[in-house]
């Protein structure tokens, strides 16, 4: 058989098989494409780009990993590529946290506030969280705004060196 004739009824691995080419340049076979696969209903889907850093490695990467089967893909109605939080952590890369204060950080911990004491323009506070125990020393502004005194939640956010106090909104003021 010539090399440039495939026959008209074959498939794309006889054609790969006469010409050693990959699907896509045997001309006149149709190719299918591959159904979408969904990620689980609990796991979130992200975009490549956000996979990628969750992962420390390129957009480029994923790209191959997912044409060589390692990476899990689905595409959106856009066909951009998404990867489920899953796949990332089968991956071995971090689990991408949503504070949703806007914040870096991402060491956050709730807890209550156990003190706080007042001297002049500055505030020591307290906060217990858990087996933790956080101090921060913040402006007296901070804790008249954020209404902070004993009994109060709280969320401490470490990074680095700082410890930031932040009021949880979803309590209820506590009973003076």
């Amino acid at each position: 058989m010539d090399v440039g004739a495939v026959p008209r009824q074959t498939t794309w691995a006889t054609c790969a098989f006469v010409i050693g080419a990959s699907p896509r340049y045997c001309p006149g076979v149709a190719q299918k494409k591959a159904p979408a696969r969904k990620p689980r209903a609990d796991s979130r889907s992200l975009p490549i780009g956000e996979a990628a850093r969750a992962l420390g490695v390129s957009v480029d990467t994923l790209r191959r990993w997912e044409r060589a089967g390692r990476l899990k893909t689905t595409r959106d109605s856009a066909n951009r590529r998404h990867v489920s939080e899953d796949e990332v952590r089968r991956l071995g890369g971090r689990s991408i946290s949503k504070s949703g204060t806007g914040l870096s950080a991402r060491n956050q911990f709730d807890g209550v506030v156990t003190a706080v004491e007042i001297w002049g323009v500055i505030a020591l506070v307290e906060v217990q969280a858990g087996p933790h125990r956080f101090v921060a020393i913040i402006t007296r502004d901070a804790v008249e705004e954020l209404g902070l005194a004993a009994g109060v939640p709280a969320t401490a956010t470490v990074k680095a060196t700082s410890v930031m106090v932040a009021r949880r909104r979803e309590q209820t003021e506590p009973a003076s």
